[in-house]
């Protein structure tokens, strides 16, 4: 231990990770320092994993706290350890290579190094081009939360009849995600047209409250189904990731019945409070990954829908 620092070094998972300026205040005033975020992720890493392990990741950081300047960092730096997994990802002109979070030893590592919220892409790392999620991102247009949970529910109704089995989740900063498990046989074209032709079904049988229009002064204080993270290299939050909000709310994955009840909002979970949730409830997405079905069969059943509407 650095007596001017407090630098000292924990083990987790066999590994060794330094914590380097542990009482660093991220959340001042919650008294929330970045040894509490560290402490943080190692509470949350064995369900945290089941849903962020094998995929590209985005580090969203934050030197200075959650109020301070921020960056998204796409690429591994040279000073990370050589036991965080990267992969070699194609971009427009070469290659990139980013991080991938396996083991609660990484996620540990990314929390000293002020990643507040980690971001996955939606493909694996081994398939990249071939999405096992379709995610979409729901932000209501001002804080009526209560649209948030009706366009939601709307979302999932379809979904369900064009045969997904969809799961949601508080975004931990104003909306919700509704996101549905994919067998990752189809590609990135074709999850992100299914997807405009969903939300473009629910915008036609809602015009009033939804719109797929993509510009926000057009909308007219309507929702807007927000599919657009349905492509390559994009990411969505982890689940369970903390958020750069007052507080440190977190991105919470729930049951339907407790996100239709009406009692929880987005920010409703916190760094302070997610962990004895889990330990009550458990994960409500636990085992989501044996939901993934076909989007070729969904496909053929939304174009049945959208024939009889």
């Amino acid at each position: 231990m650095s007596a001017r620092d407090g630098r000292h070094e924990i083990r987790v998972g066999g590994r060794r990770v330094a914590v380097t300026r542990p009482d660093k205040e991220m959340f001042p005033e919650d008294g929330i320092t970045k040894e509490d975020l560290v402490a943080y992720y190692r509470a949350v890493a064995r369900p945290m994993l089941a849903h962020v392990r094998d995929r590209p990741l985005t580090m969203e950081r934050y030197p200075d706290g959650y109020r301070g300047p921020s960056f998204f960092h796409k690429d591994v730096p040279d000073h990370f350890p050589d036991w965080v997994r990267r992969v070699e990802v194609a971009k427009a002109g070469g290659t990139l290579e980013m991080a991938v979070c396996d083991n609660a030893a990484t996620l540990a590592y990314l929390a000293n190094q002020a990643c507040l919220t980690p971001h996955v892409w939606l493909s694996r790392a081994g398939r990249p081009d071939r999405p096992d999620r379709l995610v979409f991102d729901l932000d209501p247009p001002g804080d009526d939360f209560g649209l948030v949970r009706w366009a939601a529910t709307e979302v999932r109704g379809l979904l369900t009849d064009a045969g997904l089995r969809p799961a949601v989740m508080t975004t931990g900063s104003r909306g919700a995600h509704v996101l549905a498990p994919l067998d990752a046989k189809a590609g990135f074209d074709e999850v992100r047209d299914f997807a405009h032709a969903a939300a473009d079904l629910l915008a036609a049988r809602h015009p009033d409250r939804l719109t797929t229009e993509v510009r926000k002064d057009r909308r007219g204080g309507r929702l807007y189904l927000d599919v657009q993270r349905n492509a390559y290299a994009q990411t969505a939050v982890a689940p369970y990731a903390v958020r750069a909000r007052p507080h440190a709310p977190v991105a919470t994955p729930l049951t339907w019945e407790e996100f239709t009840g009406g009692g929880i909002g987005p920010r409703h979970f916190t760094l302070r409070t997610l962990p004895e949730r889990l330990a009550r409830s458990g994960d409500p997405w636990q085992g989501l990954r044996r939901e993934a079905r076909s989007l070729t069969a969904a496909r053929r059943r939304l174009d049945r829908i959208a024939a009889r509407a």
